[in-house]
Order: structure tokens, then sequence, then C-alpha cells
């Protein structure tokens, strides 16, 4: 199984192709929160997400046969790009199965990178179905969006970044969908600091991480009808062991709430990010007596926002 000593040599191993994103504070922010924050800005990584790191360790580990025969992945779009880019530097073919309802500004991204785009029905067994489709055909290797302990790897560089400069954190709060991210931040958080909580920030409108750690088995998605297109996902078999086992809670956030977040890190940090990483901000206004006068690390995921569809 995945541990931080593989989050360590996935650093090594990428961190002359990321970036080390910068940890940003603002005081009235603070003041609204009650709890002192410190923002992980991965909107500022390359492809504009923190994709990058889980897509580039695994590409960084594929043999050139693979290579060869090309790489695809089905993405909402960060991770898409990701892969683009990271796969495209090594001369690789990359073919990604995305959504019908993905966002232009995502869909535009990858093709920026160099990503071949199939669209798909936006669902779950569509996803599945047409990615298995297209390697029965040409032999592709897959990229798995997270359910892969390369890609969870990867995705903790973040979290052991942020306390690597900001260590005495008592929370960490990171968004949760398919769980790499959040498995990975789990991995390396607990790993340097046995006593920091982490927790997972999730829509309520598309909750089945919260569901399955209530019911001890992975419970599929009623519904992805939710703002946070990032966050549509289904929790993994790889990622859901990781997050069931260390995880200190999973908090849900109502759709008011992730788009009031999103604008309040607009106006007063004066950064561009998603609604699916401000539901981290709204986690904590959302239960602030929780997280009072506490030092809380916040992962900002992505910036890849469509100006010309804002939420307000």
């Amino acid at each position: 199984m995945v541990n931080y000593t593989d989050i360590q040599s996935a650093h090594q191993r990428i961190s002359n192709v990321i970036h080390n994103t910068p940890i940003l504070t603002c005081k009235n922010i603070n003041l609204d929160a009650d709890a002192n924050l410190f923002f992980k800005c991965d909107n500022f990584q390359k492809t504009g997400s923190f994709k990058i790191r889980g897509a580039t360790n695994t590409i960084l580990q594929l043999s050139k046969e693979q290579l060869t025969n090309g790489v695809i992945t089905t993405s909402s779009g960060n991770h898409g790009a990701a892969v683009a880019s990271a796969a495209k530097k090594l001369g690789a073919n990359v073919k990604v199965v995305m959504p019908d309802n993905t966002p232009k500004v995502k869909v535009d991204n990858v093709q920026r990178f160099g990503g071949e785009i199939i669209f798909c029905d936006p669902n779950i067994k569509s996803r599945e179905n047409t990615l298995n489709k297209i390697v029965k055909e040409d032999g592709s290797t897959i990229v798995h969006p997270y359910n892969d302990e390369k890609i969870i790897a990867g995705q903790g560089t973040a979290a052991k970044e942020l306390l690597e400069k900001i260590p005495d954190l008592d929370i960490i709060i990171a968004p949760v969908s398919g769980g790499g991210l959040l498995a990975g931040t789990l991995l390396a958080a607990k790993a340097i600091n046995s006593n920091i909580k982490v927790y997972g920030a999730e829509p309520k409108n598309a909750d089945d991480t919260y569901q399955s750690i209530k019911r001890k088995k992975i419970v599929p998605n009623k519904t992805t009808d939710t703002i946070a297109d990032g966050l549509r996902a289904q929790v993994g078999t790889i990622t859901f062991p990781i997050i069931q086992k260390h995880v200190d809670g999973i908090i849900l956030v109502s759709e008011e709430m992730i788009i009031q977040s999103m604008r309040m890190v607009w106006q007063r940090l004066k950064i561009i990010i998603e609604p699916s990483c401000s539901i981290v901000l709204a986690a904590i206004l959302t239960n602030k007596k929780q997280f009072y006068n506490k030092r809380i690390g916040l992962i900002i995921t992505g910036g890849n926002v469509d100006l010309d569809t804002l939420p307000w």
C-alpha cells in the first residue's frame, strides 16, 4: 500500500517539473472565519491545478513501450490537461474521455496541452465504457485520475510542501471526490504530524464519500448535480480504505456556501479559484464553532474557471 515514503519519492521525482506553489493568507477572511487560514495555492500550479502532481509522477514511471502506445484517461478537465502536459513532454499521444457537460475552459485547456478529446455522457458508467472500448481498440495505457497509488503519492506532495513551510497547523482541509488528493493529504500529514486533523470537504449534492464512511462501504452517488464540476466522481476502491482509516471527518457543504466562498476568495484574496476548491473555505464558514481559533491549511486545488459562466 502507498505510504509516506512513496510521497517523498514522488516529490523528488517531480520537483523539477511542478511549482512549489505559494501559501497565502488574508486577515479579512480570517476575521470572518474566526480562524487562521493558510491557502496552499495550487491554482497557480502548472496546467492550473494540483493534478499535474499525480499525473507527472505516474507518467514519469511509464515504460517506453507504454508511452509509444499512447496514454488515455477520463477527466472532468484538470486531470486530462495534466496528463496531456506530462505525456506530451515525453512524446506520447494522449486521449481524454470527458463528460459532454464539461466547462468549455477545461475542454480548451486539455486541447491546449495536446490532448485529443472523446466526449461521453456525464456519468461514471459512460466514462468507463468509452474508456475501455478505446483501450481495447488501440492498447493505450490508462492513467487513472485518482484510483492509483502513483497518483495518490503525487497528490500528497501538496500537503508535504504545506507542512514544510507551516509546520504548526492544527488542521488541513482538502476537497474530496475520487479521493486521490484527500488520500495523499492524509498519508503525508499524518506521517509528518500524528496529531494533525485532516478533513475532507464534499458537496451535499455529491456526497458519496460521506455516505461511504457512514455505511462503512463504498456507496455510489445518487446525484452529481453540483456546481463543483471537479467533485462529481465516485470515491475509489484504492482511495476509500485510506480515507476510511485516517480521515477525521467529511464535511458536507451546500451549493450556496460553495458560491459564497468562491466569491469571497476572488474579492478578498484577489485570486481566481474554482468552486471545487472554494468548498474548503465553505466547510469552515459553515462550521465556525468547530474550527474557532485553529490554524488551518486549505488545499486550493485549481483555478480553471469559465469566465463567461460565473455563478454570480
